[in-house]
């Protein structure tokens, strides 16, 4: 059976979202509910799966300062583990999506410098059983629900 979100769950995700690390009292109170009802519901989302964790999001001056890109890689038969295996190992890359289309995953990285990407980049092309990678660099970020607002405010200024 599938958790059915209200409008007060998804009020409440989007707050968490925001700031994990707001106490339940300012939650209660930007929504308006008990302290007890909001603690209710959030041992509830992640009781059912809803919520999977709390996490740290980088601020904008880190953000700021990266070299990120999405990397499309095509991968030979049968070589998609051993090659999840080895783009694990890299800590540059944060993201990895099975996708359809053109490429078979969508890689996410995050590097300090363009030289550092450069480099991680040919690392990734030198994996057995990826055929082929095509590259693009983030030039700037527009919308992205899953940052601090000053982030989305920074970019909107920008």
């Amino acid at each position: 059976m599938e958790y059915r979100l209200d409008e007060t769950d998804r009020q409440l995700l989007r707050l968490l979202q925001t700031n994990a690390r707001a106490s339940t009292a300012h939650l209660a109170r930007q929504m308006n509910l008990a302290r007890t009802t909001v603690v209710a519901r959030i041992a509830k989302l992640e009781q059912e799966g809803v919520i999977a964790g709390y996490g740290v999001r980088l601020g904008s001056r880190l953000e700021q300062s990266a070299v990120r890109a999405y990397c499309g890689i095509r991968v030979q038969p049968k070589t998609a583990t051993s090659v999840m295996q080895a783009l694990n190992r890299f800590t540059e890359v944060e993201e990895v999506s099975a996708v359809s289309g053109q490429y078979d995953y969508m890689v996410f990285v995050r590097c300090e410098s363009n030289e550092k990407l450069d480099a991680l980049l040919d690392r990734i092309g030198l994996i057995d059983g990826i055929q082929q990678t095509y590259t693009s660099v983030v030039l700037s970020r527009k919308i992205d629900r899953r940052t601090t607002a000053e982030v989305v405010a920074d970019n909107q200024a920008g």
